[in-house]
């Protein structure tokens, strides 16, 4: 992305932040393990990451529509900050406790109430419409690096004790901030207006007539949400597949591996054409993959899953976040990009509740193996209830 230095400013805070949530959530979820044992906690602890997000998703897209993006998202980086030295002070002291951990996780689904609409709705600013796909890419080649890295190193550093890994993400929350905060682009200050229903609830207005924009943030919801197993990874790493800390940084980071290597490829060979085929397509490579894993009692097998899945997923999501972002105007990017948040959290937080809660009921195996087949029915069923998403030939389209 030569000439767009705004663009790579952010393209680096991004890969800095991404790193350090990838790291502490290894760390939380060992740590919540190891003093629970319980795989309804590790689901809970998604649920409470979840909830501040829908509850604040009306307030955070009028926000991000009316101020600096840039300075939400630096102010986002500062609260985290702030959460991962409570975190590391209090494994240090001893006073680290189940009760702890879940209200940390309420906070932090705050703070992500606000920054992830403020980045989801930045790159369309930084680079020229025709570039976005390519930049979007290019952006979750970075995030996808940093979540090969990030679980890797914190299982690593988790060796060192929790404490260590928070100290790692508060310096690289703080980095990040630093980077962000310098992002420079043409801002126009909203014309001030009166905060009523109406201009909160524009946002879902929106997505609700958009028939293409509907199809894509919901589809990410369903799929993920019975696919996801990445709350149950602590438990496939130490009862299924009998590894440590070590093998469960690697099952953490082999999605974002193959998802690395799609990014990349999607980078240099942006999708043009049968946009919405391939989109559905992956979807169902998705849930393939998902079930492989879930059937897998074999470590190398189980990584060469997760890598597909990442891979397919990878698809899926620079696809489904270019026609959010195109398909919209930028006055509303914010407002639509946080229902687009509550989405993503629900198929990501959400969904480790799901999978927590049916692990309880049905074991780690039987949770993962429902999901996959809920994933493919999902690919199924949007071809027929969402026929303009299916059909969706080029991103980019002509005005």
């Amino acid at each position: 992305m030569r000439g767009h230095g705004a663009f790579m400013r952010f393209w680096y805070a991004r890969f800095a932040a991404t790193s350090a949530n990838q790291m502490l959530m290894v760390a939380v979820g060992w740590q919540m393990y190891g003093l629970t044992g319980s795989a309804w906690d590790l689901g809970l602890v998604g649920l409470l990451q979840f909830a501040p997000a829908l509850a604040l998703v009306l307030v955070a897209g009028h926000v991000v529509d009316g101020f600096h993006r840039g300075r939400i998202i630096a102010l986002c980086m500062a609260a985290q900050v702030l959460v991962t030295a409570v975190l590391a002070l209090a494994t240090l002291r001893g006073w680290a406790s189940r009760d702890l951990l879940l209200g940390t996780s309420v906070l932090l689904g705050a703070v992500k109430a606000f920054q992830m609409p403020a980045q989801q709705s930045l790159p369309p600013l930084l680079v020229p419409t025709a570039l976005l796909p390519r930049a979007l890419a290019f952006a979750s080649t970075g995030s996808q690096a940093a979540i090969v890295a990030g679980p890797a190193v914190g299982g690593f550093v988790y060796a060192f004790g929790a404490a260590a890994v928070y100290g790692l993400c508060a310096a690289l929350f703080t980095a990040a901030g630093a980077l962000v905060i310098g992002v420079r682009y043409a801002h126009a200050p909203r014309a001030s207006r009166a905060v009523t229903l109406g201009t909160l609830l524009a946002g879902v207005r929106f997505v609700r007539n958009k028939p293409v924009v509907l199809g894509a943030i919901s589809l990410d919801l369903f799929a993920v949400l019975l696919g996801g197993a990445t709350a149950l990874l602590p438990i496939f790493a130490k009862d299924v597949l009998f590894v440590g800390p070590w093998g469960l940084g690697l099952l953490r980071a082999a999605p974002a591996a193959g998802a690395f290597a799609l990014s990349v490829a999607l980078t240099r060979w942006p999708i043009t054409r049968r946009a919405g085929h391939v989109l559905l397509g992956a979807v169902a490579l998705y849930g393939v993959a998902t079930l492989v894993f879930g059937l897998s009692t074999s470590f190398g097998v189980s990584l060469v899953a997760l890598v597909v899945a990442g891979a397919a997923d990878m698809v899926s999501v620079v696809i489904r976040q270019s026609l959010v972002q195109l398909d919209t105007p930028d006055e509303m990017r914010g407002r639509v990009s946080a229902v687009n948040s509550v989405f993503i959290g629900a198929s990501n937080q959400l969904g480790e509740f799901e999978s927590g809660a049916t692990a309880a009921w049905l074991g780690p195996v039987g949770s993962v193996v429902l999901g996959g087949i809920g994933t493919l029915l999902v690919a199924a069923a949007w071809v027929r209830l969402f026929p303009t998403l299916a059909n969706r030939d080029a991103l980019v389209q002509a005005r």
